[in-house]
């Protein structure tokens, strides 16, 4: 389904515009953020970024109050010696945090996303999506999955942590946009809707999402020819059941899900305590919100 089509279906879905803070760990000028913020503003959401100021990925969970920057942002999107914290003054929607992912998002919901929203706190919170997967172990480590960790357990925000295995850089200004970045903004909306669509609360309360897209090539080019899987983020050889789907109580892992040959998108509900896989009458919630996008591994 294209974007286009996407906005126009909103109304018909019962998808209302809400309140929604946006964070990453490559960097506030990174085009796969700035894609998916523009899917979001487009599907009538009042989206806000507040992203790190440079590339900051594999920093986790850290929290350090921001520095004066003495260099140029990343990509030369902020000048030298512009502070600790500044925006975009002709999209001021868009800002950066001379700090790590979970600082960013900490400032996007405390201080940047209250100056748009009245004083309101934003209602859902995403990050990414990350360039290059978050898998397994990887996700322990990752900032982009730390930032949305920190809007759940933290700030009880539900939270979704998107990742594309497609990698490579790419400045917010390259032209044209990369294919990808749009099929991954295109994906990342459409399952944030699906989750809003889905009523409030849109997750339960400890838990993040961990969205893991394949790459973008060969049979899977287009948005329309992804399909969604419910998965798991740890292998769970010791763990307790998980809900019943596809006629088992053991759901796939993520990285089977993303490795299988197809264009196949793992959706793991994670416990944010532990950035771990969240308990089966969590993931119970989860599966019935998205049971009609969801579909079954080969």
């Amino acid at each position: 389904m294209h974007l286009q089509t996407l906005v126009a279906l909103l109304p018909v879905l019962g998808v209302q515009g809400i309140r929604i803070i946006q964070s990453n760990d490559d960097g506030w000028a990174e085009q796969y953020a700035r894609s998916f913020h523009n899917a979001l503003i487009a599907s009538g959401h009042d989206a806000v970024l507040s992203a790190p100021a440079e590339n900051k990925s594999g920093t986790s969970s850290l929290d350090i109050e921001p520095s004066p920057r003495t260099s140029a942002c990343q990509y030369d999107s902020c000048a030298a010696h512009s502070g600790p914290i500044g925006r975009n003054e002709s999209s001021p929607r868009l800002n950066w945090v001379n700090s790590f992912p979970v600082t960013s998002m900490r400032y996007g919901i405390d201080t940047i996303g209250p100056q748009f929203w009245n004083g309101q706190a934003p209602e859902l919170a995403v990050s990414g999506p990350n360039v290059g997967s978050n898998l397994y172990l990887a996700v322990h480590f990752s900032g982009t999955v730390g930032a949305a960790v920190y809007a759940a357990k933290t700030e009880k925000i539900p939270a979704i942590a998107f990742s594309g295995a497609s990698e490579g850089t790419l400045a917010w200004n390259a032209s044209p946009e990369a294919q990808r970045s749009k099929v991954y903004a295109e994906l990342a909306a459409t399952l944030t809707n699906a989750v809003i669509a889905s009523g409030k609360p849109y997750l339960p309360e400890d838990v993040f999402l961990n969205v893991n897209f394949p790459e973008v090539g060969g049979q899977c080019t287009q948005a329309s020819q992804f399909k969604w899987v419910l998965s798991r983020i740890n292998i769970g050889v010791f763990s307790a059941a998980d809900v019943q789907q596809c006629g088992k109580t053991r759901l796939p892992t993520e990285t089977s899900v993303v490795d299988a040959d197809g264009c196949y998108i793992s959706v793991s509900v994670g416990d944010a305590t532990d950035k771990t896989t969240a308990p089966a009458e969590k993931q119970a919630v989860v599966l019935k919100k998205l049971q009609s996008m969801l579909t079954c591994l080969p």
